[in-house]
C-alpha cells in the first residue's frame, strides 16, 4: 500500500528537525467565522449533557469543572462508565483494529486530526475555561500544537511499524542445495492502553500517547482529569464518529470521567487487561504509575527547571525575555523556570556592571512592568487553573514573611479571573528546602550563589536528583556555555542559550524539539523519539520452511 503523502511529508520532517507546522497556530489563518462559531459552540455547552460520545453503556453523568475565568461552575455533564465496561470494550475494539495494516490506520487517524481541526475554535474556549489559560495559548496549544504532537506520533509509528520487511523469502545456501524459509514478522500491539491526563494541557499532553497507542494498533482510554475535561472530550468524540464511519468499533478510544472524591485512575492503571500507562501530573503519582508491575509506562513528572545567569550582552532584554517566561500562562507550566542561579558579585553586562541585587529587581520589575501593561499583562497571565496552586505559592511566601506581588492586572473581559502575578524572591544556597523542589505556579526563586561555577554545580544538581525539563543559560563567554551544555546534557538536561525577543525557553516544537528527555526524575519518555512509539509493541517472527 502507498504511504499518505501528507505521513510521508511528515516523516521526512522528522528526520530534518527544522521548523515545520501542518495545521497552521494563527487563529486569523482559519474562515472569519469559526470564531464566533466555535465560542457559540461552547456557550451551547453550558449547563448541559456533553452528549456526542458513545454513551449506550452509561451508568450515570458527571461533571464538576469550574471555569478560572468567571470561578463558576460550567454545569457541563457526561456519561459515566464502570471500570469493567471501559475494559471490555476497549478489549474488542483493539481485536478489530489490531488487524488492520498500519498505512490503513495511519490514514483514518489523519482523518480524525482533520474533523478534529474542524473545531480548534470551540477547543480553544474550552480550553480557557478549564485551565485558565489565555484564549491565544488554548487555540495554538489545545489545537494546532497538539494536533501537530499527534501527527507526529502517527509519523514516527509508521515509519517504526514499516521500517522491516514484514514477508521474506529467506534463502541460505548449503554448498549443494539451499536452505529456504518463508518468513514473516508481524508487529503485535501490546492491548489497552491509559492515558492520564493533566488539568493544565488536557490536549497537548495527552493526544501524543494516545496516537502512539493507536498508530500501533491498542485501543485507549482517557483519562481526564476531572477539572479538565471538555477539550479532550471534543477530541475523542470526533475520534469516535470517525472510527464509526469506517465501519470499526468506535470504542477505540474512549472517555472515563470521574471525581476528585472517587477517582477510578488506580483501578484502570491496575487492571491486568491495561499494558500501557501514559501519565502526565505531580511526581508522586507518577512514581507509582512507574512501580505498577506488568506495565509499559511512560511519564512527564515535575521538574526543577533552572536559569543560570553568568553574564549577558543586554540586560533589559534578558530581563524581558525572563518576565514574560515566568508570566507565560502565570506559571503554569512544566517548562517554567522556576530557579535563577545568580553569583553574589553580580554579572557582567554590555552596559557595565550589575549587582545581584540590581539584577533582581531588574527581573521584578519588569514582571510587574509585563503584568500592568493592559494589552499584555492579562493575556500572558491568563488564570489560576486552581486554588490549590495560589494557595502553595501565597503559603511559601508567608513562610518567607512577604506576600504576593499586587500589581494592578485587571481582564478587560472576565472581571472575576483567579489572576496572581508572579512572585520573585531572592533566596541563598542554603535555602535548600526552597529551590531544591518543585514550586508549581506564579514564583521564581533568585537564588545568590558563590560564583558561576557553583550556579552550574547546583543546576545540575537539581536535574539530576530532582529532574528538569529546561534550562536556560546566559552567558557572553564560549568556554562558560559549552561547559553548561556538556555538564547538563550530562543529567540529561537540554540547554537553551542567550534567548531573548521572541525565543522563549518554554516552548517545545513538534517536529523538532523533543519534550522531556526521559533521562532524569522529571520523565520516563520524550515527546517524541522511537522508543516512544516501539515500547508499544513486539516484532514477532514465523517461519515456514
Amino acid at each position: 500500500m502507498s504511504m499518505n503523502p501528507r505521513i510521508a511529508e511528515a516523516i521526512e520532517q522528522l528526520k530534518l528537525r527544522t521548523y515545520y507546522s501542518a495545521y497552521p497556530e494563527n487563529p486569523k489563518a482559519y474562515p472569519d467565522e469559526a470564531n464566533e462559531a466555535g465560542k457559540l459552540a461552547f456557550q451551547k455547552r453550558l449547563s448541559n449533557r456533553f452528549d456526542e460520545l458513545i454513551a449506550d453503556e452509561s451508568i450515570s453523568w458527571l461533571g464538576e469543572e469550574v471555569s478560572p475565568y468567571m470561578q463558576v461552575g460550567l454545569g457541563i455533564e457526561y456519561p459515566v462508565f464502570s471500570v469493567d465496561s471501559l475494559i471490555s470494550n476497549a478489549k474488542n475494539a483493539r481485536d478489530q483494529w489490531s488487524k488492520i495494516s498500519p498505512e490503513k490506520r495511519a490514514d483514518i487517524l489523519i482523518e480524525t486530526l482533520d474533523k478534529v481541526q474542524e473545531r480548534f475554535f470551540e477547543i480553544a474556549y474550552a480550553t480557557m475555561h478549564t485551565t485558565g489559560q489565555s484564549f491565544v495559548m488554548s487555540f495554538q496549544a489545545s489545537g494546532p500544537h497538539a494536533n501537530d504532537r499527534a501527527l507526529e506520533s502517527i509519523a514516527l509509528g509508521l515509519q517504526e511499524l514499516t521500517r522491516i520487511n514484514h514477508e521474506v523469502n529467506w534463502v541460505k545456501n548449503m554448498g549443494k542445495f539451499d536452505l529456504t524459509i518463508k518468513k514473516n514478522f508481524k508487529p503485535i500491539s501490546k492491548g489497552v492502553g491509559l492515558v492520564i491526563g493533566c488539568s493544565t494541557f488536557p490536549t497537548w499532553n495527552t493526544v501524543p500517547g494516545v496516537f502512539a497507542n493507536l498508530i500501533t494498533g491498542n485501543s485507549v482510554i482517557v483519562k481526564p482529569h476531572p477539572k479538565s475535561v471538555l477539550p479532550i472530550a471534543i477530541v475523542v468524540a470526533e475520534m469516535q464518529k470517525v472510527f464509526s464511519s469506517h465501519g470499526l468499533n468506535g470504542n477505540l478510544v474512549q472517555l472515563a470521567v470521574d471525581s476528585l472524591a472517587n477517582p477510578i485512575t488506580k483501578q484502570l492503571a491496575e487492571h491486568p487487561a491495561v499494558k500501557l500507562i501514559d501519565y502526565t501530573g505531580g511526581s508522586e503519582f507518577g512514581e507509582y504509575v512507574e512501580s505498577l508491575p506488568g506495565k509499559t509506562v511512560f511519564t512527564e513528572k515535575a521538574g526543577v527547571n533552572s536559569v543560570i545567569l553568568e553574564s549577558v550582552g543586554d540586560a533589559k532584554a534578558v530581563f524581558g525575555n525572563l518576565a514574560f517566561s515566568a508570566s507565560l500562562y502565570s506559571g503554569q507550566m512544566c517548562t517554567a523556570p522556576q530557579n535563577i542561579f545568580v553569583p553574589a558579585d553580580g554579572i557582567a553586562t554590555a552596559e557595565g556592571h550589575l549587582s545581584f541585587d540590581e539584577v533582581v529587581s531588574g527581573i521584578q520589575q519588569a514582571i510587574v512592568g509585563m503584568a500592568e501593561n493592559p494589552k499584555m499583562g492579562p493575556f500572558t497571565l491568563g488564570a489560576i487553573q486552581n486554588d490549590m496552586t495560589k494557595n502553595r505559592v501565597n503559603d511559601t511566601l508567608s513562610s518567607l514573611g512577604k506576600s504576593a506581588v499586587e500589581a494592578q492586572v485587571v481582564n478587560p473581559e472576565f472581571t472575576d479571573a483567579r489572576i496572581m502575578t508572579p512572585s520573585v524572591v531572592a533566596i541563598s544556597e542554603q535555602d535548600r528546602n526552597l529551590w531544591n523542589k518543585e514550586c508549581f505556579g506564579p514564583i521564581m526563586f533568585i537564588v545568590k550563589v558563590e560564583n558561576s561555577a557553583k550556579a552550574l554545580e547546583l543546576a545540575a544538581f537539581n536535574a539530576e536528583n530532582k529532574g528538569a525539563i529546561t534550562c536556560l543559560c546566559y552567558s557572553t563567554n564560549e568556554g562558560y556555555c559549552a561547559e553548561v551544555e556538556e555538564r547538563m546534557n550530562s543529567v540529561f538536561t537540554p540547554v537553551s542559550f542567550n534567548f531573548t525577543g521572541a525565543a522563549f525557553v518554554n516552548q517545545h516544537a513538534a517536529f523538532s524539539d523533543f519534550h522531556v528527555t526521559g533521562g532524569n526524575p522529571s520523565g520516563n519518555a520524550t515527546f517524541t523519539d522511537a522508543l516512544f512509539i516501539n515500547r508499544r509493541f513486539v516484532w514477532v517472527g514465523n517461519r515456514y520452511a
